[in-house]
């Protein structure tokens, strides 16, 4: 059984309402294979010593529980549904190890936390790039849509965020507007 990849690049877009001062760029790579499911791979480029993240060479160990609230500061995340359902389910991703999922049956109508936990989380950290590498632990289903941002702090308390499109008003990640990208499902052929 061959290992069938499918790999996009994608860039994010800073909401007009919150220009990020250090961040050049973020973009995000997804991955999906018969074998490993689905991978995210975050990359921001910019002054990377301006944001907020944890001190050291980009090592992390994966939280042993999840935790709220990691949209206040800088973080990664992806949201799910299959194709027609109003449904959802929110991950988030800490540069430090920690995350959050939460399961969804509407806009905003959360149904609550979920437990599930990724499968592995890596970071690089470079002077002027830091990527973290995310396998969530999920093989979505042919039709999939995926709606892929981040929340990044700058050490002078700037905040700006990114997404793959930005509906009309504040930022709002949870919007159906931002499942901009229709999956395939891992072939095992």
């Amino acid at each position: 059984m061959s290992n069938h990849q499918e790999s996009r690049l994608l860039s994010l877009m800073c909401h007009p309402d919150t220009p990020a001062k250090a961040v050049r760029s973020t973009s995000v790579e997804v991955s999906l294979s018969f074998d490993d499911g689905f991978v995210l791979r975050f990359v921001v480029e910019g002054e990377i010593d301006r944001i907020v993240l944890p001190a050291g060479d980009g090592q992390l160990v994966i939280a042993d529980g999840a935790t709220d609230g990691l949209w206040q500061g800088t973080c990664f995340e992806a949201f799910l549904t299959e194709d027609g359902t109003p449904d959802y389910t929110e991950f988030n991703y800490a540069p430090d190890g920690r995350w959050a999922c939460y399961q969804f049956d509407d806009y905003r109508s959360l149904l609550g936390p979920d437990d599930l936990a990724p499968w592995d989380m890596a970071a690089e950290r470079e002077p002027a790039r830091y990527a973290l590498r995310v396998e969530p632990g999920i093989f979505p289903d042919r039709g999939s849509k995926l709606a892929l941002s981040a929340v990044i702090e700058e050490t002078d308390g700037t905040k700006s965020y990114w997404a793959l499109c930005h509906p009309p008003g504040k930022p709002d990640f949870h919007h159906p507007d931002c499942f901009r990208l229709t999956l395939g499902a891992p072939d095992p052929a």
